[in-house]
Order: structure tokens, then sequence, then C-alpha cells
């Protein structure tokens, strides 16, 4: 499964890239607005950092403008993922984008039915939102389980990326269902390392270490 960080914060995209955790980045509105900085001029750079898709979101609602928008947005870099929402009018952009050979993220899925016709749209991607989805009191992961199911039937092209992810059981899920993509806060990827079992051992080898009085670098 790829890891995809959904944030715009420069340094933690770069921690990660660094750690060989990231295949790739997603963006929305609402992460540009948190990292206070311009929206070409942050895409651009996430896009240096990562070699994987870099999603950025168009803000039109109706196809015309949202072609204009990603006719803008994709020539920031070769690996920008333009990200429109699942309507009519972003699954006819959609279309037309994949078509002229442009990745293309489909994203607000919150049905199987939805993420049918994402896939026949031709998206590079689906979004599912599975903690929106948790949140309004459905599992989040049945939506995946169903779509998985579907994009099997019929074969598909369309990866699953999984979005709107809170928690590491949402990932190992993910994981387990076989979805092709999840995007998560850096937070939550760097948790997927923590175990309290991993600390103790750890301790215990430094306690050992310091007894033997012996040093590696001399």
């Amino acid at each position: 499964m790829k890891f995809f960080a959904d944030t715009a914060e420069i340094d933690a995209i770069r921690e990660l890239a660094d750690a060989g955790l990231l295949d790739g980045v997603t963006t929305n509105p609402s992460l540009i607005h948190k990292s206070g900085r311009d929206f070409m001029e942050v895409t651009g750079e996430i896009c240096g950092i990562v070699d994987g898709p870099v999603s950025a979101e168009v803000v039109a609602l109706d196809h015309a403008t949202m072609m204009r928008e990603a006719e803008v947005l994709r020539k920031i870099a070769d690996n920008v993922c333009i990200k429109v929402p699942l309507t009519i009018d972003g699954l006819k952009t959609c279309r037309a984008l994949t078509g002229e050979g442009t990745m293309v993220n489909v994203t607000l899925c919150f049905s199987a039915n939805q993420a049918l016709l994402a896939a026949k749209a031709g998206a590079t991607f689906v979004s599912p939102f599975v903690g929106r989805h948790d949140d309004n009191g459905f599992d989040g992961m049945d939506l995946i389980r169903d779509i998985r199911l579907i994009y099997d039937n019929y074969g598909f092209g369309t990866e699953i990326l999984v979005a709107s992810v809170r928690h590491v059981i949402h990932v190992l899920e993910a994981a387990r269902i076989g979805a092709d993509v999840m995007t998560a806060p850096p937070a939550v990827i760097k948790s997927l390392a923590n175990h309290v079992l991993t600390d103790k051992g750890i301790e215990g080898f430094l306690a050992d270490w310091a007894k033997t009085g012996q040093t590696i670098l001399k």
C-alpha cells in the first residue's frame, strides 16, 4: 500500500520523504489555508520534494472553469495530480483530463456507487473519506471493502485512495482490505512506528550496554 501525506506543511513532508515513507502528497484548500502559504508556491515546493503524485484541488464547481483551473495547476510540475469533486461536472472534468494523460484524484467520495462512477470516468484515484463516514454513524472501512469488491469484479484500474484517516487502525484495516493508497496526517504516519514493547526493548538494551562500559564511537 502506498503512503501519501495529507498536509501542506513542508517540514513534515520532507521529514517523511527523507525516511523513505512517502509515495505522494494530498492537499486541499483547507490544508493550504492552514499552512499560510501561497497555493502555487507551496504546491511547487512539495512537487520538488516527492517524486510521486501531488494532489492539487480545483475550487470551481462548473466543468469549464475546472478545466481552466486544471490547465494552470498542471503546469506547476509533471507530478501534479488534479483533484476534482465527485459531482457530475467533476466527473466530466475527470474524463477530459485523463483523456489528455493527466492524473486525476476524484475526492469527497462517500458511497460505493460514487466510486463506481469515478472509475467509469477514468479516475486515477478515488478518495473515499473513512473518518467523515465514521462521524456520520457508518463504518468507513465497510465502504472501502465495497469499493474493493466492485473494482475487482470489473477490473477497474482506478486506485482506492483511503482518505480522512484518523488513526493507525484505519491504516491497518485499509491494508488488510487491499486499498491501493492511504493518505494521512504526518502524525498518524509517524505513529505507526510506536509500540510500547519497542520502547521497553530499547530501554533494556541501552541499560545493558551502559553496564559494559563500552563505546562504538571512539
